[in-house]
């Protein structure tokens, strides 16, 4: 089990003047507490970013974040051990109601904070720059389309040499956030060709199977013809070529940082009061905007937050929000919030009691 944990320390009393100097990031610190997160592994690097950087401005702050998954993140929270959780989904009604003891008097509310693209890995030799849309996309995953030389394939890639290959969709075994996100981007774009619920399980007929993002990547690269899914991280790191998206922009998109943000600013703020869930556009095609995409969200008590940790959660969550915290996302490959749902989040938390 993983746990990131950065506790305030106080000076050892050696000499410090050798040590490297890091800049400290201007936070207005809580005076001191601890703050329990935990969920979502795929916000992981970037809790563990932030609570680094927290920590130099704000030692006598004490910041653990467990990464145990999304659903044992929601659970944790509604028990009250942890004081927010992370959660690759928005909360359901159900589990809403299942918060409402621990938040006396309030209830658990979804604040958007970490954005990623969602990456498409194939390994086709000697093709590059392949171009897929939704309904080719949904149909391969589906084992509908079973050779990398099929006509449909062909008619998006003009010109390009495809092999008279197998294809291998690769699809993840465990319940996941990421699983789910790529469901509801299929059955939002290509609801004739993706018959499937838009939820954790994978549902479609055949193909391949391993568990987590790192072994789907990792069969990516060992399987000529291979297809699968997966965080854009593990694409940069294993050198594993991406899908480019047609989604009837002049240009087909490729999964990156900037073009995630922008593929969620085409989302609407779906929550109701406080609650700041989003609705995305898979449809969308505007210029730039990457449709797969995966939002984190960390869920807090609006009201009935326990008076220990509550200037500590604010403080640290009004960093991770603010311009500074979500400008380092790029460096760690993730995408950062739009500009105006990065507004609202902030204004959310500030009301937090």
């Amino acid at each position: 089990m993983g746990v990131l944990l950065l506790a305030g320390c106080g000076s050892d009393g050696g000499d410090d003047s050798a040590a490297p100097q890091v800049p400290v990031p201007d936070i207005p610190c809580a005076e001191g507490g601890q703050v329990r997160g935990s969920g979502s592994t795929a916000q992981q690097n970037a809790m563990s970013r932030w609570m680094q950087q927290y920590q130099l401005a704000c030692p006598g702050v004490q910041l653990v974040y467990n990464p145990l998954g999304s659903g044992a993140g929601v659970a944790q929270f509604q028990r009250g051990a942890s004081a927010f959780g992370g959660t690759d989904e928005a909360l359901s009604a159900e589990d809403v109601e299942g918060t409402k003891e621990v938040c006396s008097g309030g209830q658990a509310i979804d604040l958007p904070m970490v954005g990623g693209p969602i990456a498409i890995g194939y390994n086709v030799p000697g093709v590059t720059g392949l171009v897929l849309d939704a309904p080719t996309l949904a149909r391969v995953f589906d084992s509908r389309i079973t050779r990398w030389n099929d006509p449909s394939i062909q008619r998006l890639n003009p010109g390009t040499q495809l092999p008279d290959l197998p294809v291998v969709p690769f699809h993840r075994t465990d319940d996941s956030g990421t699983t789910q996100n790529l469901n509801a981007y299929l059955k939002g774009a290509a609801p004739e060709r993706w018959p499937y619920p838009a939820g954790k399980k994978w549902q479609a007929v055949g193909g391949e199977s391993a568990s987590g993002s790192d072994a789907v990547s990792s069969a990516v690269i060992q399987t000529d013809g291979a297809i699968g899914y997966f965080e854009l991280s593990f694409a940069v790191k294993r050198k594993i070529d991406t899908v480019r998206i047609a989604t009837g922009a002049a240009e087909p998109v490729a999964p990156s940082t900037t073009s995630a943000s922008v593929g969620i600013a085409e989302a609407r703020i779906a929550g109701t009061g406080k609650d700041l869930s989003l609705r995305f556009d898979y449809e969308t095609s505007a210029e730039g905007a990457y449709p797969i995409v995966l939002v984190t969200y960390e869920i807090v008590c609006d009201t009935g937050n326990r008076p220990d940790s509550l200037p500590a959660l604010k403080s640290f969550l009004t960093y991770t929000a603010s311009e500074e915290g979500q400008e380092q996302l790029h460096s760690i490959h993730y995408a950062p919030l739009p500009a105006s749902v990065a507004v609202q989040v902030r204004e959310v938390v500030s009301t937090l009691s």
